[in-house]
């Protein structure tokens, strides 16, 4: 019995900040693929190695963590004053599921890279020598990213001595800056606090009262206080991550919070929307070591935080999580900068599970609402491999 060859598209492997995903040109897809729906959901689904109940993604590009577990997808812009239209979809592992509901601020640092060497960008635009920037239209929450992506002999830079802890090597410095990112969510009428309140107590039946910020900014996230979830904010992944009721318990607040939140009607939704808000919760300052063996002193730091994604600790922290807590640090009274040590502040370092970093936020209120200009941080990224991946036919 004869069977088709496999379908080929043009794709490349990119590394953007901690994070790693397959991107694509959109022209590049597969026709059916080229529009939101099944068929789309299909291909990436299987690009990835999705699902796979080994949760090791061995039949796929995916590195089997939500970190390795990405697609983005990209085309030249028709929307005024900017380069490129960026989708991003966060693959689960187990689940024939594509979450679409947010945005990935570590690949963010790797898109503008790629439509420089794609030709997303007009070239009349990309210096010799120097900085291109490239205006970034961020489709899934509908916000505008720039990048400032350093530029060598008119090709994209991705050599240089950038460090960034959570990943190994150095690289090419790329500035992000993201623009009002108080994200406009189904229910939250773009408030960057939904409930009203920089803190509320929530309630989560069986579980607990906690305190919580739950804030709309870079990605939707619900912070708590470590203390009261028994921890000390210098936790690295295998304490939670290895630890099952710690995770359902951490799901469970997430539901609630998301409820909370006005981003789901009822608790059952938070299964079908796992990228969505996420749950991070903070500390003051204390010395740990790092995942890597680094030692992290309490002056290194101005707070602890640790955040999960898809359901497990990250091992680093998520790009747009880092955009919330920069801005959620810039605003008095809210968990993050009552763990900073209070007051006003433009930037804020935090201790992760992998390092420190650094984010900064531009916040001030507007008729007693408050309203984040921007948020900038610094990543790095480059290209791991491109050419075509493969897919059997008939998805």
């Amino acid at each position: 019995m004869s069977y088709p060859a496999q379908i080929r598209i043009p794709a490349t492997y990119m590394r953007g900040g901690t994070s790693k995903g397959v991107f694509f040109k959109l022209d590049d897809l597969p026709e059916a693929a080229r529009q939101p729906g099944p068929a789309r959901d299909a291909l990436l689904l299987r690009v990835i190695g999705s699902p796979d109940p080994y949760g090791k993604q061995i039949d796929g590009m995916g590195g089997a963590t939500s970190s390795t577990s990405k697609t983005v997808i990209l085309s030249k812009s028709s929307r005024d004053g900017h380069d490129v239209d960026y989708l991003f979809g966060q693959v689960a592992i187990d689940a024939a599921f594509i979450d679409w509901t947010g945005n990935c601020g570590n690949l963010s640092a790797a898109v503008g890279s790629f439509a420089l060497s794609n030709g997303l960008v007009d070239a009349a635009r990309i210096p010799r020598n120097g900085v291109a920037t490239v205006r970034i239209w961020q489709a899934n929450i509908a916000k505008t990213i720039i990048a400032h992506v350093p530029i060598t002999d008119g090709a994209v830079q991705e050599t240089g001595d950038f460090e960034l802890d959570g990943v190994t090597f150095p690289a090419a410095e790329v500035q992000l800056e993201f623009l009002d990112p108080a994200a406009e969510e189904e229910g939250a009428a773009g408030a960057m606090f939904p409930t009203g309140h920089v803190v509320d107590d929530l309630d989560v039946p069986g579980i607990g009262r906690f305190k919580a910020t739950m804030i709309n900014a870079g990605i939707p996230t619900i912070f708590l206080n470590a203390a009261d979830l028994g921890y000390t904010g210098t936790e690295l992944q295998d304490a939670i991550n290895g630890d099952a009721q710690a995770l359902a318990r951490f799901e469970t607040i997430r539901a609630h919070g998301a409820l909370r939140m006005g981003l789901i009607q009822q608790l059952s939704e938070a299964a079908t929307r796992q990228h969505t808000p996420k749950i991070a919760f903070v500390a003051a300052p204390a010395a740990y070591t790092a995942s890597s063996g680094k030692a992290v002193s309490a002056q290194d730091c101005d707070l602890l935080v640790r955040a999960l994604s898809m359901g497990k600790l990250h091992h680093a922290m998520m790009g747009t999580a880092a955009v919330a807590i920069g801005t959620a640090a810039a605003i008095p009274g809210t968990l993050v900068n009552l763990a900073a040590g209070g007051g006003e502040r433009q930037s804020v370092r935090f201790g992760h599970p992998s390092g420190t970093l650094r984010v900064g936020a531009q916040a001030e209120q507007v008729k007693g609402e408050w309203k984040v200009l921007k948020a900038i941080m610094s990543r790095s990224a480059r290209v791991l491999m491109e050419g075509w991946v493969r897919v059997p036919p008939g998805i």
